[in-house]
Parts: structure tokens; sequence; C-alpha cells
């Protein structure tokens, strides 16, 4: 049974449009058995994260026939109806396992190398397996992509000199303050990628760490975890006459700070500097703060110029690294037989 993938990543869209088709985890268990019930997939995972949202799918569909099939579910899951093009891509085998392996070992992601995309690629095919809806074909898949996304980063030196979101959101902050040595830090959203943008702060010398989060108990055990002290929701603004860096990513369908809230804000706190990191998809704050005095605005398609610097020095393993991929890919193909790759079509933003 072919594996195919439809999907949306920061390589072929931007934010605003990423933000359209995000799944809330909640969402998604009821979205794939909505997705197997039509008879498109047999098996399927949906991988939502603030890069990409793709669709893994095993389906005795033509490709192509599939790839319409799961473009219509994406699009009207979300109820978009403007067109999608370039923003969109469609991949069947081998060019499907490939990605997969791809994305499971970092080489698809907005920094090269990175090791939180295999801990979400994990998550999700857990949500599915859990929820009765993988098999032996997506099974099979995910287990390897796993598997040699352990081999490329102990075989490989893919990672040497990577940076994570957080390291990438520090390097910002040290532009704007020169240092962060007495930086108070607000946390909004008490998620894995929130923590470790906290805990990089940390250790360039922020102090003051404040968390807030709905569930309160959730920001206040994160809070213990990082030495600083848990706010009520419904209060966090009133921090920011002592907060110099805010760090938003919630699951809120809406902006939780817009221009209107944080003007009178910035007055309160006499316009000093404010750093605020939008790692939230759909955005947490209104892109139009930025148009205030003293306000520096950065959202995740923001992060991608500073993780290019990086890029250089482990540009030299991509080439080695794919090479393993496509081995292990035909290794995976091969045993089934040849498979028909004549719709796998190859995105024009990735490396395949």
């Amino acid at each position: 049974m072919p594996l195919v993938v439809i999907g949306l990543s920061h390589r072929s869209s931007p934010v605003v449009v990423r933000e359209r088709f995000a799944f809330p985890e909640a969402r998604i268990p009821s979205a794939l058995q909505s997705l197997r019930q039509t008879g498109i997939a047999d098996e399927a995972v949906i991988l939502s994260t603030c890069n990409r949202i793709e669709i893994y799918a095993a389906t005795l569909l033509d490709p192509q026939a599939a790839f319409g099939a799961l473009q219509q579910f994406l699009v009207s899951c979300h109820d978009y109806r403007e067109p999608l093009t370039d923003e969109i891509y469609r991949l069947s085998e081998p060019y499907s396992v490939q990605h997969l392996f791809k994305v499971a070992s970092g080489l698809d992601s907005m920094v090269l190398g990175e090791t939180e995309i295999l801990g979400q690629l994990k998550k999700a095919y857990d949500l599915a397996l859990k929820n009765g809806h993988t098999g032996g074909r997506l099974n099979k898949a995910f287990q390897r992509a796993f598997n040699v996304a352990k081999h490329i980063r102990t075989e490989t030196n893919i990672q040497r000199g990577s940076v994570s979101v957080g390291s990438v959101a520090v390097e910002l902050a040290e532009k704007i303050f020169s240092q962060l040595s007495d930086r108070g830090v607000l946390v909004i959203g008490a998620g894995d990628t929130s923590e470790k943008t906290a805990r990089a702060l940390l250790s360039r010398g922020a102090r003051n760490i404040l968390v807030s989060n709905r569930s309160h108990d959730k920001a206040v055990a994160l809070a213990a975890e990082l030495g600083g002290r848990a706010v009520p929701f419904d209060d966090w603004s009133a921090e920011f006459a002592n907060v110099d860096i805010v760090i938003s990513s919630t699951s809120a369908p809406h902006y939780i700070l817009d221009r209107a809230r944080l003007e009178p804000l910035m007055k309160l706190r006499r316009n000093r500097p404010l750093f605020l990191v939008d790692i939230a998809v759909p955005r947490d704050i209104e892109p139009e703060v930025n148009f205030l005095e003293n306000v520096y605005l950065y959202n995740m398609d923001d992060l991608q110029a500073i993780a290019d610097q990086s890029l250089k020095q482990r540009q030299e393993e991509v080439a080695r690294c794919e090479q393993i991929i496509r081995d292990k890919a035909l290794a995976l193909l091969s045993p089934s037989g040849p498979r028909d790759s004549a719709a796998g079509v190859r995105p024009a933003f990735g490396h395949e």
C-alpha cells in the first residue's frame, strides 16, 4: 500500500498561510477518523507544528487521486477558500518515504539538523497509533524513520554548530539588549518550545522568569522547574512593567496581544525596549505591534534569517545524509517490490 504525503511547511508557505491550516492537538484524532472514514486513506498520521502541517497517508488510491482528495480534505477542515498552488507539496514513493526520513532527521527543518522535530514527529505518530489510525505500512515507515534519524545523528556531523529555536531567540535578544543579565522574561504558554527558549535565555543571564498558562497548574510546574513564578493567565499583562522579553506560544485561535492592548502598557514601562517572540501558529501577537516605538516582534518566519547564518558549516554534511536517506528508503521499499513513483512530485523548495 503506497505512502503519500501532502503538506505545507516553512519552505513552501509563509506563517500567514500555515496558521490557517494548523490542527490543535485535541482535534487531530477526530480529523484522522474523518479522513479514514472517507476512504481516502487506510492509515494516516497528521503532523502539525509551528513550521509544518503534513498528512502522511497509506492509501489504495492512485497517487494523483489521493493528492486531490487529501488537499480537498485539508482545505475543507479549515474552511480555506483561497487557491493553493506552490504553497502545498505532494509526494508519492519513493519521495514520500525520503521526505519522512528527512523530516525525522532535521534535514527539512528551518534550523538544519535540529532535534526538536523528531520529538514532535514521535508525538504525532503516537497519537495516531493510540487512536487506531495506523497499521503495518505507517508503523514500519515511522519506526524506520526514527532509526534513520538516530543513525544520522550519531554517524554524521549534521548537528555541528546547529541551533534551536531557543538559541535563535537568544541571538536576537542579545542584538537588542547587548547582554541579557538582569533582563526579565515572561513566558505565555507552557509548551516544550517555550520552555526550551526560556532555558536558553536563562543560560545567558536572563532573570525573573514568569510563566502564565491557561492551565495554572502547568504554569506552576514549569515556573518551579525554571526557578520562576507562575502568573494567572488573566493577569499576565500586569507584569509588563517588569519584563523585557516575552515568549508567547499558546494555542489560542486569535491574537492574545494586539496593538491597542500593548500601547498603554508601553507607556507604563516608560517605553523601555520590549522583545516579543511569537512562536505560536496561529500567531499570538498582532503584527501591527511592530509599529510601536521600542517594540521588537519576531515570529517563526523571522527566525529563518538567523538560522541561515549557521547553515554553511553544516551544509557539507547534507549530501552524505541524503545518500543515507536514499539508501534507507530503498531498503524499506524494496522488500515489497518496486513501487510506481511516476507520480512522485519533487517539492520545489526542498532537497529531494
